[in-house]
C-alpha cells in the first residue's frame, strides 16, 4: 500500500488553516487559491471561529453611510453640550457681579426754581433730574410698558429669542436690533454702554439675570423710566416732560405720556417738531402705545377713542442759562456753598432741586424797570455806551429773602454778575451808615453838641477835616468843588456833601462806623472798607446784594437778618437742612428810624427825587464812585429794600468812566439809577395796599428845614477834580462863602438854650485860644453869623473885638466870641476865622 493518499488527506486538512490565514492576511494567489476551496468545505462553514469573522465584517459601514453619527455619539455630544452651557452659565452668573452705575447715567443736573416753583434753569451736562416711583403717574408707567414691554411684570429678564435672532444679526451682518426687555435695556442704559457688541450682550445677559432676582420689578422700572433717553437732550422721563410740555411729570396726562414712551424706540425720528416729515409715524406708534394699553385693559375703550393727539411744545435751544437765568443760577450756587448748605463736588454731581426765593413778577417787573429807563437809551452810535452795565437786588425786609436780581443784560454775553460783584465803589449810599452810627453811638461833634439832623456842619469844599485839635491833611472835595457852607446835616445828606461826612465820620469814630456797617449787613471782608476817615466817602466796594441786606436792616427798624436766596433743596427723598437765620438787633430803632427818616428827606427834595415815581412812601440815598465809573441809588419802601448800580466796565477789562453815556454828561445815583429804582419798585407793589413807615425817632429834627435849599438834583457839567464816594448837588450854591456880618455887641446877645444843637462852633467843637482872654463867656450866634471863640484868638481868631479877622463859616453855628486874645490855635477839627 501507498501511504501517498494519506499524506495528501493531511495536506488537504492543512490548507483550510492556511487558506484562511493567507485570506485574512492578504496572501499570494496559492493562498487565495486554497482559500476558496475551504470556504466552500463543509469543514470550513461550520467551524466557529470562521463562522463569526466573517460576520463581523458584513456589518462594518462604508461609503457615506460611515458620515451618519451613530445614536451614542449624538447622546454623547449632547450632554457634552449641555455640560458646557451649564457650566458656562453658573460661571458667568458667578463671575459677573452687578457692575457700578456709568457716570452717564448716574449724572444729573440741577433743577433751579422760582419762588413759586416754575422753573428757572438746569445745569450741567447732562439733562436729566431722578424723580421717585410715586412721582410718575400711573398711565405714565404702562404707556412705557405698551410701548416697550407689555408682559414685563410676567416675563423673564432676558428674551433668549430675541437676543438669538439680535446676535444672529449681527454676526452676519445685518440690522442691528435691542432684542431686548425692558431690565435689558435697564442694565444697558445704566451699567453698560450702547455698543452692539457680542461681549456687551453676554454682560447685560448675566447682569440682567442677577438684578432681576435681587431687585424688585417696581425698582427696574423706575430706573429705566429715569435713564431712557427721549431726545431734544433730554434723559428720563422728568426731563422729556419739561422738554416736550413743560411740566413736571406728575402732571403728565394719558395722551402725553403715551407719546413720550413712543419716543423711546425713535426719539429723533419721532419728534414732531423736529422731523414734521416724520409727524405720521409718529402718530402711528403713539395710536400703537395707547392700543397696547386699551390691549391690557389698562385704558378703556371710551377714552382711547376720545384721544386727540397732544402737540408736544417747541423745541428749544440748550442754552437754558441765557439771559438773567444764568446770574441767578450762579448766585444760588455760590449761597449754597459759600454757606456750607451743599459741597461743591456734591453741587456739581447734581440732582438736586432748588427752590430759591426769586418771585418771577417781581424779576421781571426789574429786569424790565433796567430795559425801559436805560438800556433802551443807549446808541451803538456812542462807543461809551458799550462800557454800561447795571446790577441791582431786591430784598423782602421782612423776610430777608432776596425776591428779585439783576445781573446783566444775558449771562452768555456778559458773564460777570453785576448784582453780586464787589469792585465799585459804593459811594454816597454808604453816608447813612455814619449817620447810622452817630446816633447809635451818640456821638457829638468835635465841640461837643450831640449830633443830628439839624446839628450844623461846615459844608466848605476841601475843608480840613480835624481830630482832636490836631490836623489831618485829608480835605476832601465836594461834587463839582462847591462849597455849602453852614448847614445843618438833613441838608448836607440832601446835597450828598462830602465835606460834612468827612468831619462826621472823624467826630464818630472810623471803627465805630465800620463796625455798624458791618452789624447792618456788610460783610466783614468787604474790599476796601478801612477804619480811617476814607470810609466816610463809601471808597468800600460792596456788592448790591450787600448793599441791599444792610438797607434793608434800617428799613426792619434796625433789626438785622441774613438774606437768603434759598426756599427749599432736595435731593431724591433727602430734604437739604437750611441755615436758620434769626433776627438780631444790630442798631437801636430810634437810630435806624431816624436814618429812615433823613433819608426820605433825601428822596423828597434832594438827590434822589426821580425815587419818587415809585408812587409810595420811601427813603433812599444815591451815590456817586470815583470818577463816575459807577452811579447808585439804594433805597426802600417798608415793603421792598432795593439797590441798583449802573457801572462803567470795558469789555476787555477794567473800570471805564461813564462821561457821555447814553448821550447825558454824566450818570449819577440821582439819575438811571433812581429812575430804575422808581420804576422797578412802582411795578413790583403794584397792587399792593400803600404803607407809611412806622418810625419812632429820637430826632425831632428829621423835617427839611426852611432853610435848605432846592434845585435840580441832575448836573449840567462835566466835573473837574472829583473825589470818591461825591454827589452832585441839588442846587449851584456860591463857590466860596459870603462875607460875614460885622458881630454886634457880643454882650446884648441872649444865651441860647446849652442843649439847642443848632449853636456851636466848628464841626465837632469851636476853636479854643491857647490863652484864656477875659470875658470868656461863649457867645452865640445864628447861621452864618460871624464865628468866635473863648478868649484867646488866634490864626485868624474871633468875630469880638480882640480878636482877628471875622470867622468864617465853621462846621457848627459860628460862635460870636467876647474880646479875646491872639493866637488862638484850632480845636476840634476846623479853623476858625473862615479857613477850611
Amino acid at each position: 500500500m501507498s501511504d501517498e493518499p494519506n499524506d495528501a488527506a493531511e495536506g488537504h486538512k492543512s490548507r483550510p488553516d492556511t487558506g484562511s490565514a493567507g485570506e485574512a492576511g492578504g496572501q499570494g494567489s496559492s493562498g487565495s487559491s486554497g482559500g476558496s476551496d475551504s470556504s466552500g468545505s463543509p469543514e470550513s462553514s461550520g467551524s466557529p471561529e470562521s463562522a463569526g469573522k466573517p460576520a463581523k465584517a458584513a456589518r462594518r459601514r462604508t461609503g457615506w453611510r460611515r458620515l451618519i453619527p451613530t445614536w451614542r455619539l449624538v447622546v454623547g455630544s449632547f450632554l457634552m453640550i449641555v455640560l458646557i452651557l451649564s457650566g458656562g452659565l453658573v460661571a458667568g452668573y458667578l463671575l459677573v457681579d452687578i457692575p457700578a452705575p456709568n457716570k452717564a447715567a448716574a449724572a444729573q443736573n440741577n433743577v433751579y426754581l422760582y419762588s413759586d416753583g416754575t422753573q428757572i434753569a438746569r445745569d450741567g451736562e447732562i439733562n436729566r433730574e431722578i424723580v421717585t416711583l410715586s412721582q410718575i403717574p400711573k398711565s405714565a408707567q404702562r404707556a412705557v410698558l405698551a410701548a416697550e414691554d407689555r408682559n414685563f411684570y410676567n416675563e423673564s429678564a432676558v428674551d433668549l429669542t430675541a437676543m438669538t435672532r439680535a446676535g444672529w444679526n449681527m454676526i452676519t451682518g445685518g440690522d442691528k436690533q435691542s432684542g431686548s426687555t425692558i431690565t435689558q435695556q435697564y442694565v444697558k442704559n445704566y451699567y453698560l454702554t450702547q455698543d452692539q457688541t457680542l461681549s456687551r450682550k453676554a454682560k447685560e445677559f448675566f447682569i440682567a439675570l442677577k438684578l432681576d432676582n435681587e431687585v424688585s420689578k417696581e425698582e427696574i422700572l423706575l430706573g429705566y423710566l429715569n435713564t431712557s433717553y427721549f431726545g431734544r437732550n433730554a434723559y428720563g422721563i422728568q426731563a422729556a416732560a419739561h422738554a416736550y410740555y413743560g411740566k413736571s411729570a406728575e402732571d403728565l396726562t394719558t395722551g402725553e405720556s403715551a407719546y413720550l414712551a413712543a419716543l423711546v424706540n425713535a426719539p429723533g425720528a419721532y419728534d414732531t417738531h423736529a422731523h414734521p416729515e416724520n409727524r405720521e409715524r409718529a402718530l402711528a406708534r403713539w395710536n400703537y402705545v395707547l392700543d397696547g394699553m386699551t390691549e391690557k385693559g389698562w385704558l378703556g375703550q371710551k377714552k382711547r377713542d376720545a384721544m386727540k393727539f397732544p402737540e408736544p411744545g417747541p423745541y428749544k435751544p440748550p442754552n437754558a442759562l441765557s439771559g438773567q437765568r444764568g446770574y441767578l443760577v450762579e448766585a444760588v450756587r455760590n449761597y449754597l456753598i459759600e454757606n456750607d448748605i451743599i459741597d461743591e463736588r456734591r453741587l456739581r454731581a447734581g440732582g438736586f432741586r432748588i427752590t430759591t426765593t426769586i418771585d418771577p413778577d417781581k424779576q421781571d417787573a426789574l429786569v424790565d424797570a433796567v430795559d425801559d429807563q436805560l438800556m433802551s437809551q443807549l446808541s451803538k452810535d456812542r462807543d461809551v455806551d458799550d462800557f454800561v452795565r447795571a446790577g441791582g437786588t431786591s430784598i423782602d425786609p421782612k423776610t430777608g429773602e432776596v425776591v428779585a436780581m439783576y445781573g446783566g443784560v444775558d449771562f452768555l454775553k456778559q458773564y460777570v454778575n453785576n448784582a453780586t460783584r464787589t469792585d465799585y465803589q459804593v459811594g454816597s449810599t454808604f453816608k447813612p451808615f455814619i449817620y447810622t452810627a452817630a446816633l447809635r453811638n451818640d456821638a457829638t461833634t468835635q465841640d461837643g453838641r450831640a449830633i443830628g439832623t439839624r446839628t450844623i456842619y461846615d459844608g466848605t469844599n476841601k475843608r480840613e477835616v480835624m481830630s482832636e485839635g490836631r490836623r489831618t491833611d485829608y480835605a476832601p472835595a465836594n461834587e463839582d468843588d462847591r462849597s455849602y457852607g453852614q448847614i445843618p446835616v438833613i441838608t448836607a445828606m440832601d446835597k450828598s456833601v462830602n465835606s460834612v461826612f468827612a468831619q462826621m465820620g472823624v467826630d464818630v469814630g472810623p471803627q465805630k462806623v465800620k463796625d455798624t456797617a458791618i452789624d447792618l449787613g456788610l460783610p466783614k471782608d468787604t474790599p476796601n472798607m478801612p477804619a480811617d476817615g476814607s470810609i466816610a466817602l463809601g471808597v468800600a466796594t460792596a456788592s448790591t446784594l450787600d448793599m441791599a441786606e444792610a438797607y434793608a436792616t434800617l428799613a426792619r427798624h434796625g433789626e438785622h437778618r441774613d438774606h437768603s436766596l434759598v426756599k427749599k433743596a432736595t435731593r431724591g427723598g433727602e430734604v437739604i437742612s437750611l441755615p436758620k437765620r434769626a433776627t438780631e438787633r444790630a442798631v437801636p430803632r430810634n437810630a435806624a428810624d431816624s436814618t429812615t427818616a433823613i433819608l426820605q428827606s433825601v428822596v423828597e427834595g434832594g438827590t434822589g427825587t426821580a425815587a419818587k415815581s415809585a408812587g409810595r412812601p420811601a427813603a433812599g440815598k444815591t451815590g456817586t464812585a470815583e470818577e463816575d465809573r459807577a452811579a447808585w441809588f439804594a433805597g426802600y419802601t417798608p415793603d421792598l429794600a432795593t439797590v441798583i448800580s449802573v457801572m462803567g466796565q470795558n469789555p476787555e477789562g477794567g473800570h471805564e468812566p461813564l462821561y457821555g453815556a447814553a448821550g447825558l454828561p454824566r450818570i449819577n445815583g440821582g439819575g438811571f439809577p433812581a429812575q430804575i429804582w422808581g420804576a422797578y419798585t412802582a411795578d413790583a407793589l403794584d397792587g399792593e395796599p400803600e404803607k407809611d413807615f412806622d418810625l419812632k425817632t429820637s430826632d425831632d429834627g428829621s423835617s427839611r428845614p426852611p432853610e435848605s435849599p432846592t434845585g435840580d438834583t441832575q448836573p449840567t457839567t462835566r466835573p473837574t477834580d472829583r473825589l470818591p464816594g461825591t454827589e452832585p448837588p441839588a442846587n449851584d450854591p456860591p463857590d466860596t462863602p459870603g462875607e460875614p456880618e460885622t458881630p454886634g455887641d457880643p454882650g446884648t446877645e441872649i444865651p441860647p438854650d446849652p442843649d439847642d444843637p443848632t449853636t456851636g462852633g466848628a464841626v465837632g467843637g469851636s476853636t479854643d485860644g491857647t490863652t484864656e482872654g477875659s470875658g470868656g463867656t461863649e457867645g452865640t450866634g445864628g447861621i452864618g453869623d460871624p464865628g468866635g471863640g473863648d478868649p484867646g484868638g488866634g490864626d485868624p481868631g474871633g468875630g469880638g473885638p480882640g480878636g482877628g479877622d471875622p470867622g468864617g463859616a465853621d462846621g457848627g453855628v459860628t460862635e460870636g466870641g467876647d474880646p479875646g486874645g491872639t493866637n488862638g490855635e484850632p480845636d476840634g477839627g476846623v479853623t476858625e476865622g473862615g479857613d477850611t
